[in-house]
Parts: structure tokens; sequence; C-alpha cells
């Protein structure tokens, strides 16, 4: 009998839990279990928040991906260059084709800074190890004057981290003396500073309380570094002696050069229920590559993936596919201060966070710290985004 092969493309957040998971529950020779990652090399992204401010390092903050994965998961260091559905295989740029019955795509979202013209070598960010270490010295050299923070491109990883460093560059500026020589402004694409409306709400007043001002529909078309101004689609123009924006981001190259994509910007149709790629059969999609209309985020990733595992398990055995994901989404928003409000929704439940408290900031605190021990090795549950479904209506719904 030949033993199929599951084959898992990223190794974040969801494709460790995955590989984790899967490897847990498959049976002695039920299947081969592969993960494909190009750096090998698992990185703790939410932790380059702070290394601008000189709260973290970034060596402190990666590990190898060997180190995080079950003994029964073969890791593969190398690129996909292309996926073929039809024959089930994946290309890749040194080992040759790989051959799967079952597909998790788990490449992320990835920065495209080069969407804005202007963009590099003028704005700041801190979702790199070398943008966050740059940022870092801009910060130490910086004596007062104009800071524009904000969104340069929807939708993008991590929602509320522009809004954190807003938060925190104010208590920063306020330590060192220079907040009452500066002027802080916080740009939006979106009718609002955040996507969810009721998180909003909380997070604008917060803004507001700290002398920030907002600028919403402001959608960046372009930067000029010799006259220091960033410019939007709708004609506004800011000027800047600090300008930090986070990047357009995109689908993983692999997607888009496959042609998977539902758009040019490489996001995989994903159903938001089953976590199928729609189209295609035996893919599933986890964080940040697919459609979802939910937060680009570990957290989201975390709670997708026992439906991935148990819904790929199904079809491996012959079984109906039963988990369902409910959008279930978990995350806190630093506020400065020691304080952060946590917020908490799913598709049908939108957030409706507590005022800012050191409980949440202290949450958060202990998450950063023990997130290489308890979320890529899949030890700390994510059940509450799993929905299950008597297998008579999931054969009707699938």
């Amino acid at each position: 009998m030949t033993v199929r092969k599951i084959l898992i493309l990223g190794g974040g957040t969801g494709g460790t839990m995955v590989a984790n998971l899967l490897a847990r529950h498959l049976k002695p020779g039920e299947a081969e279990l592969t993960v494909l990652d190009h750096t090998a090399r698992h990185v703790y992204q939410p932790s380059f928040l702070y290394v601008p401010f000189g709260m973290k390092e970034v060596r402190n903050n990666e590990r190898p991906e060997c180190g995080l994965l079950d003994k029964r998961v073969k890791l593969v260091q190398d690129k996909a260059v292309r996926i073929d559905p039809r024959g089930k295989v994946v290309e890749t740029q040194r080992c040759g084709p790989l051959n799967y019955d079952f597909l998790v795509v788990a490449t992320g979202s990835h920065l495209d800074p080069g969407a804005v013209p202007g963009f590099e070598g003028a704005a700041h960010h801190f979702y790199t190890p070398e943008a966050a270490e740059a940022l870092r010295g801009a910060l130490e050299q910086f004596s007062g004057g104009e800071v524009v923070i904000g969104v340069a491109g929807v939708p993008y990883k991590c929602p509320p981290a522009p809004l954190e460093f807003t938060f925190m560059i104010d208590r920063y500026l306020k330590d060192r003396g220079l907040r009452d020589r500066s002027k802080i402004h916080y740009v939006s694409p979106l009718p609002r500073c955040f996507p969810i409306e009721s998180a909003s709400r909380l997070l604008t007043t917060e803004l507001e309380k700290r002398g920030v001002e907002i600028h919403i529909f402001f959608n960046v078309d372009s930067v000029n570094p010799q006259t220091r101004e960033v410019n939007s689609v709708e004609g506004e123009t800011l000027k800047y002696d600090l300008l930090v924006l986070i990047p357009p981001h995109k689908g993983a190259q692999v997607i888009i050069d496959s042609g998977l994509g539902e758009t040019a910007a490489g996001w995989l149709p994903t159903d938001r229920q089953t976590l199928k790629v729609q189209g295609h059969e035996g893919i599933y999609a986890i964080g940040d590559a697919t459609n979802l209309p939910v937060s680009k985020s570990g957290a989201a990733a975390h709670f997708e993936a026992d439906v991935v595992v148990e819904n790929l398990l199904a079809e491996l055995r012959g079984e109906a596919v039963t988990h369902r994901y409910n959008g279930k989404v978990m995350c806190f928003v630093e506020t400065g201060g020691l304080a952060a409000p946590r917020s908490l929704f799913d598709y049908t439940h939108p957030p409706l966070p507590p005022q800012p408290n050191l409980y949440y900031h202290l949450q958060k605190a202990l998450f950063n710290r023990f997130y290489f021990s308890l979320i890529p090795p899949a030890r700390l549950p994510g059940g509450m985004g799993v929905e299950k479904v008597p297998a008579t209506v999931a054969e009707k719904r699938v």
C-alpha cells in the first residue's frame, strides 16, 4: 500500500502548528508528513514592535524550525516556485518536484514596499528585523517634529500594530521630553482608525486623549523624500520629519506565479468555514495566505489550525468533513503605560474591548514570552475557533 503524502508549505505559526497536530493524530504509516520552508527559521514577528524602543532584540525572537517540529515531521529547506494542483506537485528551487496527496498552504503575506513610489529609503516600518533596527536608530536620533504613522495599503499583517506603535511612541517621546516638541499624525485608508468599528471607537478615544491627529480616508499614493511629504490619493499632503508606514502586502510569489490567487495580489480563495481552497481538491489554506475576512495574524492561524487538521484527517480517512472555522480571533492592543485592552471576536460577534488595563498588558507580555514554548508546538488549544456539524449535514455542504 502506497503511503500518502501531506505537504505543508511554510513554517510559520499556522504551518508549524498544523504539522505538529497532524504528527500527533496520524496513525503509524498512515501518511508521510513534510514541511517545506525556504529559511528553516521560525520568527516571532509581533516582537518587532518592541525593537525600535529598545525593549527587545531581534536575535532573541527566532528559532530553528527543526527544533519546533515533531520528530515525525520531515523538514525540507527550499523555496517553492510553482504549484501544480492538477498534477499534485510542488516545484522547488533546488530539490526538484515534491509530490503530494494533500497540501496545506501556509505561505503567509509578504511586504510590497515598491508598490508605493518613494516609499523605500524614505518611510520606516517595523515588519522585518532590519527595518525594526533601522527605526530604532531613527528614533534615537529624533529630536522632535512632525511624526506621521499609518497604513500604506490593506490588508496587512496584525491590524493593531500601527496603532500600538502610535501609543508607544507617544509614551517614548514623553519619556525623552520630546512630546511637546512633536506632533503625531495617524493616517488610515479606512473611514476610521481601525478596521473593526466597535474596537475603533475605543482606540479613537485613546488616540484623542494623547493628542494624536487622525486622518481618515488617507490612501497613501506616494512619498516625496526631497520635500519630506507623504501624499494621498484623495489629494491630502502631510509633511513629516519621521515617517512610519506599514508597507502594502501581497500573497506569496509562488501563489501568484501558479495562478492560484483570487486577484493579482495573490490571496488564496478559501472557504471561510472548511478552510479548503476553493476549486481545488485536497488543498487547504491557513493564516495570512487566505482571503478570509479576519485579521492576518498568528492569532487567526492559531484558531484555524485545528479545523485544517480535523478536516484533512477526515478526507484522508474517507470520512465527512465536519469541522468549521467560526472566524475566532483574539488580540491584545498595547496602548502604552503598561495598559492594553483585549479583543475577542468571530464572524458574527464583533469585539467589545474593555478599557485598557494592566491585566491584559501582562497577559500579552506572558504570551510574548512563552510563544515558542506554547504556540508552534501546539500546546495551547485553539478549540474556541472550531465548530462541528453532523456528518449528514457536512456531506451536503462540502
